[in-house]
């Protein structure tokens, strides 16, 4: 099964593609911390202060059980592509941070994991 993970940010609109929705906008947000601003998810900064969050990682180990579950019943009721979309407000910092880390934990899981950010550079 192919996997699509696609961090977005909300003000941009919920892609209208995806088969799951996943709301990140309750976990910290580097956009208050002015050295981070300017930055985004897949710098080791953003990551750092994103994954940080004891909150952050609670969600994630969550997420991450729920999906690695969900995804070989998939598999058996025959579907061949699901498509998990991320949110935060801008799709900058932590929609982009926790879709990389679902890509590495999914890969165990299913084979083809591949990654989208939709709004990463608006």
């Amino acid at each position: 099964m192919q996997i699509v993970l696609v961090s977005f940010g909300y003000k941009y609109g919920i892609p209208l593609d995806s088969d799951l929705v996943f709301d990140t906008r309750f976990l910290p947000n580097p956009f208050y911390v002015d050295r981070l601003r300017d930055r985004n998810g897949k710098t080791k900064s953003v990551r750092e202060f994103v994954l940080g969050s004891k909150g952050t990682k609670e969600f994630l180990g969550e997420l991450v059980h729920f999906l690695t579950r969900m995804v070989p019943r998939c598999i058996l009721e025959g579907k061949s592509h699901l498509t998990v979309s991320v949110g935060c407000t801008g799709g900058k910092h932590r929609s982009v941070v926790l879709v990389e880390e679902l890509r590495k934990a999914l890969r165990k899981a299913s084979g083809d994991v591949r990654i989208y950010h939709r709004d990463l550079y608006k």
